[in-house]
């Protein structure tokens, strides 16, 4: 009802006319018309062109219903129109049979009709194909559109996520890697500085720095320079000035020292008369030469890693000016120069087969005897035909003049106090390899004597031998050759024991002994009482058995002795066998921490740190 008055309203339906009628009837088969697919189907699907889209398909739609309201509005209305005017020409009494009136009326209707419907259908079909395409468009735009705009939003945001995300992870990595970096450059730094960063780093340090210092330096120099030009200046004066009074006031003390040696007077029973030494490296005897130094005899010693020089001078020659003349070529501490000294091996106090044996008078176990070391000597020569010797290891070697009598007392005794081994007398160490440098020989005016010649020699020997220990039993003066020689056999790791000497309570220190490489020994008696004839000073190490020993006599027996030359062998012994016990300790340092405590407190110049205790360290 409400679309009939719709019509009425339109003017399109009224029963009063044919052409309304006819109008109507064709509406009503255009409400009922479906929409061509064709028509929307080619709706394009690009969102930019939706305008031009939506005038196409309202075209091609238009063109396709007007062709089709017209054939079925054409062919109903035809049909309506015929009824409806048979019906109104029989309420006008026309008649039926007036088919020329019929006809007539008919094609003027058909003809009315067909141009009010062609009006009608197409403002009609223009206002609903309108919405239905709006709508028919907007749905397909959406769907078709939505579809290629997901495509391309999606494929513009994966574009876009892609780089943002690229950025970001760009930077977080970045961040990342610097700080990994950053740490892993500084481990590398750290662990390969001696492998190759060093020359980078100096390399990137002498750009640096150059650039740096250019800019800083100049701004900061002026301010700081004058304070630590000031400060180092004022350092570096006080050193200099200390060094050269340092110098100059150990070149004043040898000044002094030569003057004074060259006006005593020297005991010619100390010295080989007219003939003075020189021992240096052997570069230092080439450039002597080339300055015209002509030597006598000259003696290798591989062992030192020196050269000794023999020289015959006039009577009258003075060796301090010797001396300054021959450091005045080479230099300071590249050469020393000094007289051939003698040394002797003191007086023996002899009572033929009363005496204590070694081993008793230290209180020694039987442990010990299987304990070899290797220790050096430097005696008389030793008589290995001794009963007590024979059985001993003793390689002999002379370092005397040629054709001179050796004398074999001293030398045989301190040996058997060592190593002697049989069935009445047994020595320290019964099982230890024996070096003996025999470097007395038999002087008619002064006895037995030994020359600074003959112990540089002997000691260049028993260095080379790898010996443990040196055991020296003579004294005499100080001598520069012999000093220097005993800080080499110091420097090789050889310990060096030598005799206090035999001056009594207020003589001169005796050397070898009181060289500080040197480890010097004084004897005592069974009540631990010091030898009446020992020296004193503060030099003494250690003390030792060495009044009323028992010892092997050359050419068989024995006989019993004292002095500090006896008391040598114990400590020469004790320091052999920790060494073999305790390889690379400090043995001296265990000799006097188990020393047992003689005399004042602490060492003294009595009995140094006290008396030896064997096997005890």
């Amino acid at each position: 009802m409400l679309f009939r008055n719709s019509l009425k309203e339109l003017k399109i339906f009224d029963p009063s006319g044919c052409a309304s009628t006819a109008a109507g009837a064709a509406l009503l088969l255009l409400v009922c018309l479906p929409l061509s697919d064709k028509a929307v189907g080619q709706v394009p699907g690009s969102l930019d062109g939706s305008n031009i889209i939506e005038d196409q398909v309202e075209e091609e739609v238009e063109d396709s219903v007007e062709d089709a309201v017209d054939d079925t509005i054409t062919d109903a209305a035809e049909e309506g129109v015929e009824e409806a005017v048979e019906d109104q020409l029989d309420e006008l009494l026309l008649g039926p049979g007036d088919r020329f009136v019929e006809d007539k009326v008919e094609e003027q209707v058909e003809d009315a009709v067909q141009e009010e419907i062609e009006d009608v259908v197409e403002e009609v079909a223009e206002e609903e194909v309108q919405d239905t395409l709006e709508d028919a468009v907007e749905e397909q735009i959406t769907d078709t559109v939505t579809e290629e705009v997901e495509d391309d939003v999606e494929q513009e945001v994966e574009e876009e996520v892609e780089q943002t995300v690229a950025d970001n992870v760009e930077d977080t990595v970045e961040d990342q890697i610097e700080e990994s970096v950053q740490q892993e450059v500084a481990q590398n730094v750290e662990e390969n500085l001696e492998s190759g960063v060093e020359e980078s780093v100096e390399q990137t340090v002498e750009q640096s720095v150059e650039t740096e210092v250019e800019t800083t330096v100049e701004s900061a120099v002026e301010v700081a320079v004058e304070e630590n030009v000031e400060q180092v200046v004022e350092a570096s004066a006080e050193i200099q000035v200390a060094d050269a009074v340092e110098e100059r006031l150990e070149n004043e003390i040898d000044d002094i020292l030569d003057d004074l040696e060259s006006d005593l007077e020297v005991d010619e029973e100390r010295i080989h008369r007219e003939q003075w030494l020189v021992m240096a490296e052997p570069e230092v005897f080439e450039e002597l030469a080339e300055k015209g130094y002509l030597f006598d005899t000259v003696t290798d010693l591989p062992g030192l890693g020196m050269r000794l020089a023999e020289v015959a001078g006039p009577s009258s020659f003075d060796i301090t000016e010797v001396r300054r003349g021959v450091l005045d070529v080479v230099g300071k501490d590249r050469a020393e120069v000094d007289l051939n000294h003698i040394y002797t091996a003191g007086s023996e106090v002899a009572v033929l087969e009363e005496g204590i044996a070694p081993r008793a008078a230290i209180g020694m176990t039987s442990e010990v005897s299987d304990v070899a070391p290797r220790i050096g000597m430097i005696d008389s020569r030793v008589d290995t035909t001794h009963p007590a010797l024979a059985s001993a290891s003793i390689e002999s070697r002379s370092f005397v003049s040629p054709g001179a009598q050796l004398p074999d007392f001293h030398g045989t005794a301190i040996a058997s106090i060592i190593a002697a081994n049989d069935g009445q007398y047994q020595g320290l160490m019964p099982a230890a390899q024996v070096y003996a440098a025999a470097v007395f020989e038999q002087d008619e005016e002064r006895g037995e004597i030994a020359s600074t010649v003959s112990l540089l020699r002997a000691l260049d020997w028993l260095i080379s031998t790898h010996v443990d220990v040196v055991n020296i039993s003579l004294a005499g003066p100080p001598n520069r050759l012999l000093e220097t020689a005993l800080q080499r056999a110091a420097q090789q790791n050889v310990l060096v024991m030598a005799a206090a000497g035999n001056g009594g309570p207020v003589a001169k220190p005796m050397y070898p002994a009181a060289y500080d490489t040197v480890v010097a020994v004084t004897a005592v008696d069974g009540g631990h009482k010091v030898f009446r004839l020992a020296n004193r000073g503060e030099y003494l190490d250690i003390a030792a058995p060495g009044v009323g020993l028992l010892h092997a006599r050359a050419g068989g027996g024995y006989a019993a002795s004292s002095g500090t030359s006896f008391a040598v062998p114990f400590a020469a012994a004790a320091a052999a066998n920790l060494r073999k016990l305790h390889p690379g300790a400090d043995v001296m340092a265990l000799l006097y921490q188990s020393a047992e405590d003689l005399g004042p407190p602490g060492r003294d110049e009595i009995y140094g740190y006290g008396l030896l205790r064997f096997g005890e360290s």
